[in-house]
């Protein structure tokens, strides 16, 4: 069984909101062996919708839906769907009374209007929802020569949403031999070389179909390894990836830090935790990006000392840190640099760690975004920490 995803709403074509439950949903499907293939974001129009869930149950044995179905004109999820299946909206009475209930125990009048959240496709089943006011629609959808498309609509309130798919929705899936083999992922986070040496570096692991299978994404500068595994129990998954964990670290070395979440500055106030030393920061280019991370670490106020903002040239006066610190981080001006008279500049930002036996640098250069080159500016310095702590 695979499935697809279809989040309801012109707020998320627009990009006003995030669509946060399609990541949800994918991550709860994954956990009891279901994968993914599609995820569909749609705005309020009812020729759009019928075309994305036409497509949906043609493609997909499972198609879970949020969104659409309030009680507004603009909520169009229920007559979306008796539109495709070619029948009537009917009142569910129980239903109709549930949401009565709940406007009482409010202390309010219901609005006509919300009789329509007791409407639904004739031969679907109502999925309750003792959270609001709008149930979801479970619907069991044939189609020719094959087996049926298992539909769920629920509210894209995620309050709602949530409880309504592990209560209700799950169990229908088990039933239906929906659960199969479970499907777990990890991460290892890298900093200091491309997308592309990484693969070249990783060789094998990347291999299309291999079991884990290794991912690799990049995000300002931070290379991500995403090992996604699939076995019967969630023990053989957590096996299979450890090993491949530990095959990547083999091949990528220090260019590893962490895993999962893990920033540079968690492994950099880790580091200076276990080796009771001290650092402060003194940064121009970055603004106080560097001392922002560091100070979002907890504990961080047991070896961060603070940092100092300024120009280069009372930057470049810093030759050792101050009594009572070990290390300083200093990240310097973003300079324009020339290499061809007939191309437009490209910016750079030198960053330098000072310290006890130890004066390192490196330029960072950027040439679209400057708030990603000042993102590699910060890392870049924190990884000068990290790899020289490393060594000593």
């Amino acid at each position: 069984m695979h499935a697809e995803i279809i989040a309801i709403g012109t707020e998320l074509t627009t990009g006003a909101k995030l669509d946060t439950n399609s990541q949800w949903l994918s991550i709860e499907l994954a956990a009891v062996g279901i994968p993914v293939r599609y995820h569909s974001t749609v705005a309020d129009s009812l020729e759009a919708n019928l075309l994305v869930f036409q497509n949906a149950i043609q493609r997909a044995d499972l198609v879970l839906i949020s969104g659409g179905l309030g009680p507004t004109l603009d909520d169009l999820t229920r007559e979306v769907l008796a539109r495709l299946m070619g029948v009537d909206l009917v009142l569910d009475e129980p239903s109709l009374q549930q949401i009565k209930e709940m406007f009482t125990r409010r202390n309010r009048v219901m609005p006509e209007r919300n009789v329509i959240q007791a409407m639904f496709p004739a031969g679907s089943s109502v999925i309750p929802n003792p959270r609001g006011t709008a149930p979801g629609i479970w619907m069991e959808i044939a189609r020719p020569g094959t087996s049926p498309c298992l539909l769920a609509a629920m509210p894209g309130v995620p309050s709602e949403m949530k409880p309504m798919f592990r209560d209700s929705v799950l169990p229908k899936l088990s039933a239906f031999g929906g659960a199969g083999n479970v499907i777990r992922s990890s991460r290892v986070n890298c900093f200091g070389l491309g997308e592309s040496h990484a693969e070249e570096l990783l060789g094998d692991l990347t291999t299309r179909g291999r079991d884990p299978e290794v991912g690799i994404t990049v995000h300002e500068g931070t290379i991500t390894l995403r090992i996604e595994s699939h076995a019967s129990t969630g023990a053989e998954c957590d096996a299979k990836i450890v090993a491949t964990k530990i095959v990547a670290r083999e091949r990528l070395g220090d260019y590893v830090f962490g895993d999962e979440d893990e920033q540079l500055e968690h492994v950099v106030i880790r580091q200076l935790q276990q080796r009771g030393l001290h650092l402060r920061t003194a940064e121009s280019a970055t603004g106080g990006l560097l001392a922002t991370w560091l100070t979002n670490v907890p504990g961080n106020d047991k070896v961060y000392l603070g940092g100092q903002i300024g120009c280069e040239a009372r930057l470049t006066e810093i030759h050792r840190p101050p009594s009572g610190t070990d290390f300083t981080l200093v990240v310097g001006d973003v300079v324009d640099t020339f290499t061809d008279p007939a191309l437009p500049p490209i910016p750079k930002i030198c960053v330098r760690l000072i310290g006890p036996n130890v004066e390192a640098s490196a330029d960072v250069q950027g040439l679209n975004d400057p708030t990603i080159l000042k993102s590699r500016a910060a890392k870049t310095a924190l990884d000068l920490l990290r790899r020289h702590l490393l060594k000593n």
